[in-house]
C-alpha cells in the first residue's frame, strides 16, 4: 500500500545551452548561489557519501548530506529495513547520479538569503535525467544537503528562465500576485488528487491534465477500492513540517515550484471479525500484529509548474514515502485480573 512512482525525461551537457531556456536581464547585483562545477562536486558528494551511509544505515552520516523531508524519507526506508529479517534483505546495490549529464537550475541570491539549487538528473549513468531535486546548503555546517528529490513523468524538463551568464531567478513561491496558484494551493491540489481523485476542486482545477496527476489519481483509484466489502480506504491530509519552497521564474513568466507534503493512509476493517494482518514492510510499526484500522503516514516531494496570471499548474513530478504506521490491535488482550 505503499505509493510509488517512475518516469523519465531529458537533459544537456553543460557546454550547450538547451534551446528550451531563454535568456533573461542580467542581475549583476546578485551573486550564483554556487558555480555549476561546485554544483556538480556536491551531487557527486552526495551519492558518493549516501551510497556508505545506506550500506550501514547510519543515520548520522546520512543526516550530513540529507535535510528536511528527505531525510524523513529515508531514515523511515532505514526503520524498514532494520524491521525485515536478514533473509528478507535485498542486498545494496552502490549506485550514482549522473553529475555531468545533469541539468542546473542555480538561482542567483540576494546576500543573507539561504542558499540553494535545483537540478534534473538521471539515477544512472548515461541515460536521460528522470528527477528534480533540490540541494539547499545547511547554514551551520556549511554542507550541501540534497532535500527534495521528486521522480519525473514524461520526457519535457521545465523551461527555466536562464540569464546570460546560466543562472535562474527565484520567485516567491507563496501569497504573490505573479503567480496563478501559490505553494499552499498546489498541496492542497495534490491532496486532493489522492483525497477524492481530483474531484473536489470543483470546475476551478487546481492541476491541468498530466502524467503525474494522472498516477497520484490512479494510487486513489486502486487503494479505496482495494478491499471492497471488507474494508476502508480513505487519504486525508496530515500536519506537514516541511514548508519550505523554491521556486525559479520560468519562460511564460509563471514558475517552477519545488513543495513537500504530508498525508494519511487509514484503513479500515468494515466489521467486527475481520482484521488487517500487516505486510513485512510494515513490521518494524506494527510488529506482525494484527490490526483492525492501520493509519499509515506519508511524505512527499513534489514539483509543478505554475503559470504567471490564470489558469491551472502542472504537476511534473512526484514521490512519496511510508514514514510511518500505527493502529489498534485486532484482539488486545484482556485487562489483569484485580
Amino acid at each position: 500500500m505503499a505509493l510509488t512512482s517512475t518516469a523519465c525525461t531529458s537533459g544537456s551537457s553543460e557546454a550547450k545551452k538547451p534551446a528550451a531556456h531563454a535568456s533573461a536581464d542580467e542581475q549583476p547585483e546578485l551573486s550564483p548561489a554556487l558555480t555549476r562545477q561546485e554544483a556538480r562536486a556536491a551531487i557527486e558528494r552526495y551519492a558518493r557519501v549516501n551510497n556508505k551511509a545506506n550500506t550501514g544505515r547510519d543515520r548520522a552520516l546520512l543526516a550530513t548530506i540529507e535535510d528536511g523531508p528527505l531525510y524523513a524519507m529515508s531514515a523511515a526506508e532505514y526503520q524498514q529495513t532494520d524491521g525485515l529479517t536478514r533473509s528478507e534483505r535485498k542486498p545494496y546495490q552502490p549506485w550514482s547520479y549522473d553529475a555531468q549529464r545533469a541539468e542546473l537550475y542555480i538561482p542567483r541570491i540576494s546576500s543573507g538569503q539561504p542558499r540553494w539549487f535545483a537540478a534534473a538528473l538521471a539515477s544512472s549513468k548515461n541515460q536521460i535525467p528522470d528527477q528534480l531535486a533540490v540541494f539547499a546548503q545547511q547554514p551551520h555546517q556549511q554542507r550541501w544537503a540534497l532535500v527534495s528529490v521528486a521522480d519525473l513523468y514524461g520526457r519535457n524538463l521545465p523551461k527555466v528562465v536562464l540569464d546570460a551568464g546560466g543562472y535562474a531567478t527565484t520567485v516567491a513561491a507563496n501569497r504573490s500576485k505573479s503567480l496563478a496558484v501559490g505553494a499552499d494551493r498546489l498541496r492542497r491540489g495534490v491532496l486532493d488528487n489522492f483525497a477524492t481523485g481530483g474531484r473536489g476542486s470543483g470546475k476551478k482545477k487546481i492541476f491541468a491534465a498530466s502524467r503525474a496527476s494522472s498516477q497520484q489519481v490512479k494510487v486513489h483509484n486502486e487503494t479505496v477500492s482495494q478491499y471492497g466489502s471488507q474494508g476502508s480506504s480513505i487519504f486525508t491530509g496530515a500536519p506537514n513540517r516541511y514548508r519550505d519552497t523554491y521556486a525559479l521564474k520560468t519562460i511564460d513568466g509563471g514558475a517552477l515550484v519545488f513543495f513537500s507534503h504530508t498525508h494519511h493512509q487509514t484503513d479500515t476493517v468494515a466489521r467486527p471479525g475481520l482484521r488487517l494482518d500487516p505486510g513485512k514492510e510494515d513490521r518494524a510499526w506494527l510488529h506482525d500484529i494484527p490490526r483492525t484500522r492501520i493509519r499509515y503516514t506519508f511524505v512527499c516531494n513534489n514539483a509543478a509548474t505554475v503559470p504567471a496570471k490564470t489558469g491551472p499548474a502542472t504537476l511534473l513530478a512526484y514521490t512519496c514515502a511510508r514514514t510511518h504506521a500505527s493502529g489498534p490491535p485486532a484482539n488486545p488482550a484482556p485487562p489483569p485480573r484485580a
